[in-house]
């Protein structure tokens, strides 16, 4: 049997590539995400640069499966497949719709805002309102997420119960084992950053950065800064109302929390691991609805509940898989790049 694994950014295609270490009934092909029609023509344009169907979350999920050494089927060219998983159904292409398909919920979603209830009222495509809409295709075969909250969450908005499952969800299922890293820094405030502004939504940063300081009241300051966002313009902005703080690009944000007193953040799947951590967290949302949204933490076994639920729809006993270790990413990947990109002042 063949199964195809669609990536996009560089967290959803660590999770693909999870799932399928403990799915070997598959010959396994990866590629990253994509569309067709004339969403396909638009993507080639590069006008869509900014989304997982470009840009640098292209660029990293290509090094990354070239680094794990991955079969590649581009686009899912080399079907038809008995198996697609995915962490995302705002855009499902046709060519994948005939096989058995898996959805994985990624991380966080967006909050229902007006864009969110024009989509559903008015039928528009499902990509306008971005993550809100998750889960509302109905075109997978089973849903898998992260805990009985988001299950709650997602009928509430309309996805048909006897779809879901609760699986846990890699990356976010065992956040305890992040204490055990070699980031330098302790006891900080740290501030994850947004990338709003690069998917065309407003924000002030002046205004976010002296609530952070605020916070902060004397304690060390570190700023994290999303992977999707412009890091020249942020660590501008950084100097110009933080001078004290440091900054960062391309640390381990995971490691990062672990080692944190307290985490700002705006509206950013980060902040489970902090709740997770038992750090002090300050977020857009209130904090009893995170308690209830946390992900499972099963010990890092969520990609093993989710390749069982896999075996099901072809009628295997799902039995058959035994649990096994956490991939080692940090081995595979080599050694975690933390090199400061700003100093104190």
């Amino acid at each position: 049997m063949k199964a195809l694994f669609v990536c996009g950014s560089l967290n959803q295609t660590k999770m693909m590539h999870k799932i399928a270490q403990h799915l070997p009934q598959f010959d396994a092909y990866f590629t990253p995400f994509f569309c067709d029609g004339l969403g396909r023509l638009v993507q080639r344009s590069g006008a869509l640069d900014f989304t997982v169907l470009g840009g640098r979350f292209l660029r990293q999920t290509l090094q990354y499966l070239t680094q794990q050494g991955v079969a590649f089927d581009f686009e899912g060219r080399r079907g038809p497949y008995d198996l697609v998983v995915t962490c995302s159904d705002l855009i499902v292409p046709r060519r994948i719709r005939r096989a058995k398909l898996v959805l994985v919920q990624e991380g966080m979603t967006d909050p229902e805002n007006l864009s969110y209830h024009l989509v559903k009222a008015l039928r528009l495509p499902r990509w306008l309102a971005q993550t809100s809409t998750t889960g509302l295709s109905d075109l997978y075969d089973i849903f898998c997420v992260a805990s009985e909250g988001y299950r709650d969450l997602f009928i509430r908005k309309g996805v048909r119960p006897e779809k879901i499952r609760v699986t846990g969800i890699p990356n976010f299922d065992d956040c305890h084992s992040y204490l055990n890293n070699d980031f330098p820094h302790r006891d900080y405030v740290l501030v994850a950053t947004s990338d709003m502004r690069e998917t065309f939504k407003y924000e002030n940063r002046r205004k976010f950065i002296e609530k952070a300081r605020r916070i902060a009241d004397g304690r060390p300051l570190i700023f994290k800064f999303h992977p999707n966002e412009d890091p020249h313009r942020a660590s501008a902005e950084v100097e110009r109302y933080a001078p004290e703080a440091l900054y960062f690009s391309d640390a381990n944000t995971d490691h990062m929390i672990a080692n944190c007193q307290a985490l700002v953040t705006r509206y950013s799947s980060v902040v489970y691991v902090a709740i997770a951590l038992d750090k002090e967290v300050h977020s857009d949302l209130p904090h009893r609805e995170l308690k209830r949204l946390m992900p499972v933490q099963n010990g890092g076994t969520s990609a093993l509940n989710i390749a069982r639920e896999c075996l099901k729809l072809f009628g295997e006993d799902p039995e058959r898989l035994a649990p096994s270790p956490p991939p080692n990413w940090s081995a595979a990947l080599g050694e975690r790049r933390s090199a400061r990109q700003g100093v104190p002042h």
